[in-house]
């Protein structure tokens, strides 16, 4: 027998984890979620000058929920529902606005002659 051949028939596994492709990998990162998370501070003659905090959560819709994460459902610029909500809670707020200021322009004393005249 010669020395590759005995090399090769004896050859023991390399530890480590099993051999997995790209989609297992994702599937189980979407499945359970991964937090990246990371600080950036400046700092000049020790004065905090800019401290930028990130965060990244990387997870499935379903894992996100889980997880009381929703902001996707109620940010205008990413549901269609939340920006109709948007439009009507600004439309509901303009009416009281200017109901409040009719009813105080009716409570309002009637301008004299001498007021109209100087208007």
């Amino acid at each position: 027998m010669t020395e590759s051949a005995y090399l090769t028939e004896t050859a023991y596994p390399v530890p480590g984890p099993p051999a997995s492709n790209l989609a297992d990998i994702l599937e189980r990162v979407l499945d359970k979620g991964i937090v990246i998370a990371g600080d950036i501070k400046i700092d000049l003659l020790d004065i905090e000058l800019l401290t930028i905090r990130l965060r990244l959560f990387v997870a499935s819709v379903d894992t996100a929920k889980k997880a009381g994460i929703d902001w996707w459902e109620t940010d205008p610029a990413l549901s269609s529902h939340a920006a109709r909500n948007a439009l009507l809670d600004e439309n509901r707020d303009l009416r009281e606005r200017l109901a409040a200021l009719e009813a105080d322009a009716d409570d309002a004393p009637a301008p004299t002659e001498k007021e109209r005249r100087a208007t």
